[in-house]
């Protein structure tokens, strides 16, 4: 497992991965497009991506790259996925999560933990799943939520293999299932739990969800986004206080050589402006003589 940087000795050079706890409610742009801006207040300019998406009403562990770290991303959406997950037995949403109201209230009473265990097992596997139709996947070039929203739906979507590799439910608490799950790249866990309902005959969805871990990496090991910006600016101080931060030095340079370059070509070009009206102002006299 590679080293995540953690220090403050000054921007590395080659970019980074981030290790994130991810907000309640934040997109995983949300917080990509917070860790670009704090590079760029603090004079940088620097490319940043995450290695896969997690819904805005999930938490835990989102990687970002940063620099040329991005091109590494690919080698990262591959790993397998750990979540936690909440799953409330009784009633299901067009979503599968807490996006859309409840639908289909079915009573739950009598399911038992030894039943869910049951259903959980036989989950296990390889399987086929479809993306849910408020999910950012296509369809005929049009991304699946974006026509969810205006009504339409699509019975045929495209299945893509997934894997289960453990689904562990720990305990109940009235219509409320904890569980634990391990999975293949690609899994949409609120599907498997509107899934789950439908195999124990009641209805079910995804009442919340936390990324624990990406592969090796761990929740554990994140940091929070603030935690994270206050980092990042502490490591530009420090590199433009020392001779080792020829990266950024160049960066801000080169920044304000741009800046520079555009100032003058519009002073170049208004004194040609006034010099080009300055002839039009001769001609005219010249033809009034």
């Amino acid at each position: 497992m590679e080293a995540v940087h953690t220090s403050t000795k000054g921007v590395p050079e080659a970019g980074e991965f981030l290790l994130l706890d991810k907000p309640l409610d934040w997109t995983s742009f949300d917080v990509v497009a917070k860790i670009r801006n704090t590079y760029k207040r603090g004079g940088l300019k620097r490319k940043v991506g995450h290695s896969g998406t997690l819904d805005p009403k999930a938490t835990g562990l989102l990687i970002l790259a940063t620099g040329r770290k991005t091109k590494e991303i690919p080698s990262l959406e591959g790993l397998d996925k750990e979540y936690l997950a909440v799953i409330k037995l009784g009633a299901r949403t067009a979503s599968h999560d807490v996006e859309t109201p409840e639908t289909d209230h079915t009573p739950a009473g009598h399911i038992t933990l030894e039943m869910v265990r049951a259903a959980a097992l036989a989950f296990v596997g390889p399987r086929l799943q479809q993306p849910p139709m408020h999910s950012a996947a296509w369809h005929e070039g049009k991304r699946l939520y974006a026509m969810a929203r205006k009504g339409e739906e699509v019975k045929e979507r495209k299945a893509k293999e997934i894997v289960i590799h453990q689904f562990e439910v720990t305990h109940m608490q009235g219509p409320l299932v904890y569980c634990r799950l391990l999975v293949s790249k690609g899994s949409y866990i609120r599907v498997i739990a509107d899934e789950l309902g439908m195999a124990l005959g009641v209805g079910a969805y995804l009442a919340g969800l936390r990324r624990t871990a990406v592969g090796p990496y761990r929740v554990e090991d994140a940091m929070s986004v603030e935690d994270a910006r206050a980092r990042i600016l502490s490591q530009i101080a420090v590199d433009e206080q020392q001779p080792g931060g020829v990266l950024a030095q160049h960066e801000r340079e080169g920044s304000r050589a741009l800046d520079s370059a555009a100032g003058n070509a519009e002073h170049y070009r208004e004194e040609a402006r006034i010099a080009d009206n300055n002839r039009e102002d001769r001609s005219r006299q010249h033809a009034d003589r």
